[in-house]
């Protein structure tokens, strides 16, 4: 009745999981979507069915792990420094001296507490901001 090329039957299936992602909202159907185009060109080249599977199961799953691990990571990193997690965050210490190692202690809630300078920050005197924390360690930044 229909003679479909395998190509066509790759980017139909790669449009209806852009069509189920517009419904569901679910950001790695995209990905999927991704690995069928994969194997909508793997059919382009020529390669057998087999071939074809392959791209798209490599390709495919290949993006939904890259994003899973990089949705992941960036979770991490502003759950770290989200002032509703931590509540120091925003704080203020006060510097006043620098040791030879890059590090200061400074007084906190009633202890010693050791600070490091944020990344990109310079070693001052004075009023510092708690920017995050790193175990035990307060990443502080000039006020």
């Amino acid at each position: 009745m229909f003679d479909l090329a395998d190509s066509t039957i790759w980017w139909v299936l790669a449009g209806l999981a852009v069509a189920c992602e517009l419904f569901v909202g679910m950001f790695y159907l995209l990905m999927l979507a991704v690995g069928l185009a994969a194997g909508a060109l793997a059919a382009h080249l020529g390669l057998d069915f087999v071939g074809q599977l392959l791209a798209a199961a490599v390709i495919g799953s290949g993006t939904v792990t890259l994003c899973y691990l990089v949705r992941r990571k960036l979770a991490l990193t502003r759950q770290q420094a989200n002032r509703n997690v931590n509540l120091d965050i925003g704080e203020r210490v006060q510097v006043e001296s620098w040791n030879t190692d890059g590090t200061a202690s400074v007084r906190y809630r009633g202890a010693q507490w050791t600070a490091v300078p944020a990344p990109g920050t310079l070693q001052a005197l004075g009023t510092h901001r708690v920017k995050d924390l790193d175990g035990n360690t307060l990443v502080i930044e000039k006020a």
